[in-house]
């Protein structure tokens, strides 16, 4: 099985490879739309800025090979936001995969957002043989609200999504590379998905 994890403008591309090495799964880091598009699973990454990483990411002509992927996908943070119609962070225009504006935190709320946050996980795939709630590490400023395509949610000052799925297409805010063994059954689980 071939990983492909998109290599854009952003960064944490080295936490997640280290993560997928302790799991024993092959990987590349590239961003070649053939590749990306041959690889068996797909993996968008990322602590950067919206518009900059969706700038990069149409230069190199990869938002519309995302678009069109058909096998499991998993957008990590930054790579979960990109995931929406919109973002609040420099105005940008996203995937929209995932239907909602990505909006930032209140600011009586310290931001960004760093540490270990509780997540209530619904039923999923990608949750396999976790707690119904369980810590996972989070580092941002903007959230997406709750909505049809929420699959997990966390509090901060509000409810917001922690876990979104569309399709095959699923996007997690928290860092599960950065989350102990619950993150790292979550990517196990990522390995392991048909859809």
């Amino acid at each position: 099985m071939s990983v492909a994890i998109v290599k854009f403008n952003a960064g944490n591309i080295t936490s997640v490879k280290f993560a997928l090495e302790k799991l024993g799964a092959s990987y590349v880091i590239t961003d070649d739309p053939g590749k990306i598009a041959e690889a068996d699973r797909v993996i968008l990454p990322g602590v950067g800025e919206a518009s900059s990483a969706m700038n990069y990411l149409r230069e190199k002509g990869l938002d519309h090979i995302l678009r069109s992927l058909q096998q499991p996908f998993l957008g990590i943070c930054l790579g979960m936001q990109l995931l929406c119609t919109s973002s609040d962070e420099g105005n940008a225009d996203g995937l929209n995969i995932i239907a909602g504006r990505v909006k930032k935190f209140s600011s009586k709320l310290k931001v960004p957002l760093i540490g270990w946050n509780c997540v209530k996980f619904a039923e999923d795939e990608l949750f396999f043989g976790l707690k119904k709630l369980e810590f996972q590490y989070f580092v941002h400023s903007y959230y997406l609200e709750t909505g049809d395509r929420t699959i997990a949610e966390a509090q901060y000052g509000i409810s917001y999504s922690a876990a979104v799925r569309h399709l095959n297409f699923r996007g997690v805010q928290f860092h599960p590379e950065k989350s102990a063994e619950p993150g790292l059954q979550i990517l196990k689980n990522f390995l392991r998905l048909k859809t």
